[in-house]
């Protein structure tokens, strides 16, 4: 007799494909069991560096994929670091993506997706197209008995016990701010912004490049201890032949997004940088040795949330395409909840759910509550 998938003691896996990392656990657990990033190291196929780990899985004939941090920070000729999904945050490369679910699935959690439900979550903005073709490679790619699809704005509404709440889910691409009303996604009130992850780690590393910074993966330099000085060591430049610049760049922002996750912070007032240059700067050491110090730019970076104009004030970033009139977060939360019926904009102000790595982000959380969004009650 086929199995009934339904009622509250489903046991499924949990897979939430994110534009920057994947994370997969069990449903009703408090955290995922697995987190690694959403990309792949896919190498022309046919070729093995000697004593590699064979790739997880063969998607092409052309091309072989490796997945989890440590397979895409090991050397190898010609690989090209890439994501599964485009420009918009959509998914648009099924073999990535059909790879590292089952990356996530059998690798990593070690189950058998043929005997198991699987919830999916998927972008708040996702369009009907993108949700089909998900769920025509799910069943493609993992044969799964039961497959669900949850949007980011729902599962982190539920993670908080709520029903009804706006959900500000920064991602790598971009910040979604969408209102849930009784569990569902309000379609109208969903507004995007292109400050994201990979915008902020841009600016920070423009910023430490023009300061003198010099942001060397550990792959291209060699440690080497000095003769006649015991535990003194040299750094030398290593043979970056055969590395492709998409596997250097993954590397240099590895780096770049680890300095803003530990030294940025975000101010508790309206930011201005002409009253913020004599903050103290924090010191951080980089893979080769070198000490560099971030002072105001670590407030500055962070506040593209609230004010991305700052963006073209970025050294080399005079250009950004910043859309005309785009607004911070505060102002999304208002647009998002304007376009919602009036009887339930007071319920959607009571709750604020920030997701995405805005959940870890220093000092965020009182940014948006303290009169600086006074707009926000």
């Amino acid at each position: 007799m086929a199995a009934i998938y339904g009622g509250d003691e489903v046991n499924a896996v949990v897979v939430d494909l994110g534009t920057w990392q994947t994370k997969a656990g069990y449903a009703g657990d408090d955290t995922p069991k697995a987190v690694f990033p959403s990309c792949a190291g896919a190498v022309p196929g046919g070729f093995h560096s000697e004593g590699m780990e064979a790739p997880v899985q063969e998607t092409r004939s052309s091309r072989h994929l490796y997945l989890g941090s440590q397979q895409l920070g090991i050397r190898r000729n010609d690989m090209q670091v890439m994501s599964p999904f485009g420009d918009n945050g959509l998914l648009s490369d099924w073999s990535i993506a059909k790879s590292i679910w089952d990356h996530a699935l059998r690798s990593r959690l070690q189950v058998d997706p043929m005997n198991t439900a699987v919830l999916l979550a998927e972008p708040t903005h996702n369009t009907k197209d993108v949700r089909e073709q998900t769920v025509q490679a799910a069943f493609e790619s993992l044969g799964c008995p039961a497959l669900f699809l949850a949007t980011n704005a729902v599962l982190a509404t539920f993670s908080v016990a709520k029903q009804t709440s706006v959900v500000m889910d920064a991602g790598y691409h971009g910040t979604t701010v969408a209102g849930v009303h009784d569990g569902y996604v309000l379609s109208k009130s969903v507004c995007l912004s292109p400050v994201g992850g990979r915008l902020l780690n841009t600016c920070l590393q423009k910023v430490l490049e023009a300061k003198g910074a010099h942001l060397r993966p550990r792959q291209t330099f060699k440690r080497i201890e000095r003769k006649g000085f015991q535990g003194e060591f040299e750094v030398v430049d290593a043979d970056s032949v055969g590395l492709t610049e998409s596997f250097l760049q993954h590397q240099v922002e590895l780096i770049v997004a680890d300095v803003k996750e530990l030294v940025s912070r975000v101010s508790d007032v309206h930011f201005v940088e002409a009253d913020n240059l004599t903050v103290p700067a924090i010191s951080y050491e980089l893979p080769d040795g070198q000490e560099i110090q971030v002072g105001v730019d670590r407030f500055k970076v962070p506040e593209l949330l609230f004010q991305p104009q700052l963006v073209h004030t970025f050294p080399g970033m005079s250009e950004y395409p910043l859309p005309e009139g785009q607004k911070g977060l505060a102002g999304l939360v208002v647009d998002s909840v304007n376009r919602c019926d009036t009887d339930v904009r007071k319920d959607l102000y009571q709750h604020i759910v920030l997701t995405g790595w805005l959940n870890g982000q220093h000092k965020l959380h009182p940014a948006i509550a303290t009169p600086r969004s006074s707009c926000i009650h």
